[in-house]
């Protein structure tokens, strides 16, 4: 039932009360690194939130919640484990596979990371992945205008941002 209509709290908002920063806390000394920790923690409320009924219904619901961001957070360290060897694999082979950065790019890729998210996947798709507008919005699932209004705004941020008017070459979109 809602909380809304019944007055009685939502069980997992006040699981969520009750147990996130104990949850947070201990899942920051299974991984290491607190912004990993509140994620796997948030992506188990997230779990239970999916599973509401069967939640409400479990006799330990904090411990289910840690069972389950302790799970996450061991698929996450087997997956950057095996990436971060697969790099090396590729780059102990020899330097011709390392992607030449040039400092515009760095810089470029800096000043990306200032805008937000939604115009900062539009420029990386359209300019960093040559892809064209139209594939664009479908893969962000966005109009077409959308996605044209993004690159206009965000090509506006970063050539504030980076102070150079012909960081793309000329007009797109």
């Amino acid at each position: 039932m809602d909380s809304d209509t019944s007055g009685a709290q939502d069980p997992i908002q006040l699981c969520f009360d009750a147990s996130y920063r104990r949850l947070v806390g201990q899942l920051y000394g299974v991984c290491g690194d607190l912004t990993e920790a509140e994620e796997v923690v948030a992506e188990a409320f997230a779990r239970a939130v999916s599973r509401r009924r069967s939640f409400e219904r479990m006799d330990n619901p904090e411990a289910w919640l840690r069972t389950v961001a302790v799970n996450l957070a061991r698929t996450r360290y087997r997956r950057r484990q095996l990436g971060e060897r697969l790099l090396r694999r590729t780059y102990s082979a020899g330097d011709e596979h390392r992607p030449a950065l040039s400092d515009d790019r760095i810089a470029l890729v800096a000043a990306l990371r200032s805008l937000p998210a939604a115009q900062r996947e539009t420029l990386a798709l359209h300019y960093l992945a040559d892809m064209p507008i139209a594939d664009v919005a479908a893969t962000l699932g966005v109009p077409l205008g959308t996605v044209k209004a993004r690159l206009s705004r965000g090509r506006a941020a970063l050539t504030a941002a980076l102070g150079d008017s012909d960081i793309f070459g000329g007009s797109h979109a």
